[in-house]
């Protein structure tokens, strides 16, 4: 008990430290490198280096399913530690983020030094207009990890899925992988003082094509969707 307790205190002093060290460098890339792509090689290695240091040791399990140009990644959010197992392990790629997260300092700069997506949720024109321009960056080439559960569950079940995420892949007519993040609850319950060291496993599912469907059957993707994570989290 001593010993988990003392590796989460650990690991939350290097997250702290660390954001504040590396949000400087993002930002200068960002200034430089208006793709941000250069800013999401520090967050990759930080994520990397505070698994690392938290003893978590993440299984992959059918990464060869990913298919070649840019997707929509649909994942299930239980964690603070979901976002760096993500970086940590799948190819290149911006997260769609509430906007609010961009008033936080550190993570704000990062956030946009790396070029993600915000979605202004308070304001439903706001919140179509930002779709749309997600839509469009996604389309153009660039692969995006949506959390269709618009927050973190707090419970074991995966809460129902949104249907904005599949509405923006159907827009960008492009396919969605869905993502099952297994055992990430149970490394990191509450805050990082509980973290646990040991193994979490991110399954990549076969994608699931939106050409030709309608922007109408975006519920019906997201049950889909929805069922085939759901079903990667209770094993093969």
């Amino acid at each position: 008990m001593w010993k988990a307790l003392a590796v989460g205190i650990f690991a939350g002093t290097v997250l702290v430290v660390t954001i504040g060290l590396l949000a400087l460098p993002c930002v200068l890339m960002g200034l430089f490198d208006r793709s941000g792509g250069a800013s999401n090689v520090v967050i990759r290695f930080w994520s990397r280096l505070l698994l690392r240091i938290g003893g978590i040791r993440v299984r992959t399990l059918d990464e060869q399913l990913i298919p070649a140009g840019p997707v929509v990644f649909a994942a299930n959010h239980a964690s603070a530690l979901d976002i760096p197992v993500l970086f940590a392990t799948l190819p290149e790629f911006r997260i769609v983020y509430k906007r609010s997260l961009a008033l936080i300092p550190c993570v704000g700069w990062a956030l946009w030094a790396g070029r993600h997506i915000a979605i202004d949720r308070a304001n439903p024109f706001r919140a179509r207009r930002s779709l749309d321009a997600a839509a469009r960056r996604v389309h153009d080439g660039t692969s995006v990890v949506v959390f269709p559960e618009g927050t973190r569950a707090t419970g074991g079940e995966i809460l129902p899925f949104k249907r904005g995420s599949f509405l923006l892949a159907i827009q960008a007519g492009v396919p969605i992988v869905p993502v099952s993040l297994v055992g990430v609850k149970l490394r990191l319950p509450r805050g990082l003082a509980s973290l646990t060291p040991g193994e979490v496993t991110l399954r990549v599912h076969a994608p699931v094509e939106t050409r030709g469907r309608a922007p109408e059957s975006a519920g019906e993707l997201a049950e889909d969707v929805r069922g085939i994570v759901t079903r990667g989290l209770q094993g093969p």
